[in-house]
């Protein structure tokens, strides 16, 4: 099996790749999003699980919307994700007639 892959560097690779298209530094995005340059790089690296205020913050110094940079990193994921392994249902055991009987 492969390896793992983990919704924080799917995110990090997308705000990376969409800042890099706008030939924007570190520097720049950590200033308008009001966050730290070096926290926006670990973000950026899958090295810090960023809340969803700071995800927010970094999208809106981006000029894009977190929903679409969501959406296109749940397609991503989709890709790499193993399908699910079915749940099976669990039925219980009939009562013993004599527990049945007691209870009467």
């Amino acid at each position: 099996m492969g390896e793992t892959v983990v919704l924080r560097s799917l995110l990090g690779d997308a705000l990376r790749e969409t800042r890099l298209q706008q030939h924007r530094t570190l520097r720049e995005v950590s200033g308008a999003a009001r966050v730290s340059l070096g926290y926006l790089s670990e973000v950026e690296r899958g090295q810090k699980e960023a809340s969803s205020e700071l995800l927010a913050s970094i999208c809106r110094a981006l000029g894009v919307r977190l929903s679409d940079v969501l959406r296109d990193v749940s397609e991503e994921l989709a890709v790499h994700e193993p399908h699910p392994i079915p749940v099976l249902e669990v039925v219980p055991e009939p009562a013993p007639v004599s527990a049945v009987l007691s209870a009467a």
